[in-house]
């Protein structure tokens, strides 16, 4: 039995995903929150509606670029956001570059517009969650 396949039968109901849109942008992302530094990420509510949900108390199995385990996190809270309302608190939970508001959204807008959803009034689903197990 594999790695994943232990994971998914020690935590049953678990998501298994990984962040960003790019193998080297997974790898970076989890790697912040494996060393505490992340703590919550955002999804376009698109986004959200067209894949499997994120709930509060849910646990998911993060995987790093080449679709690898590295930890499991438990979601702690979720927000319904504009993108032109996300505050500095929340930037800095994202982990990210200087932890700056202006570094959030400049990466974060060109996230979005990557994936074809962009403005500054989007909508946005915060989740902030709890690191529960590296691997």
């Amino acid at each position: 039995m594999n790695t994943l396949d232990k994971l998914k039968t020690k935590y049953p109901n678990a998501s298994v995903w990984s962040f960003g849109d790019s193998p080297e942008l997974a790898d970076e992302l989890v790697a912040l929150v494996v060393n505490g530094r992340k703590t919550a990420s955002c999804s376009s509510l698109k986004s959200y509606l067209s894949e499997d949900l994120i709930k509060i108390g849910g646990i998911n199995i993060i995987l790093n670029g080449a679709k690898e385990p590295k930890c499991v996190i438990r979601t702690t809270a979720l927000k319904l956001i504009k993108f032109n309302e996300v505050t500095e608190e929340f930037a800095r939970k994202e982990g990210e570059g200087d932890l700056s508001l202006d570094f959030w959204r400049a990466g974060h807008k060109d996230f979005f517009t990557r994936e074809g959803c962009f403005s500054d009034d989007m909508e946005l689903v915060a989740e902030e969650f709890e690191l529960i197990e590296v691997i």
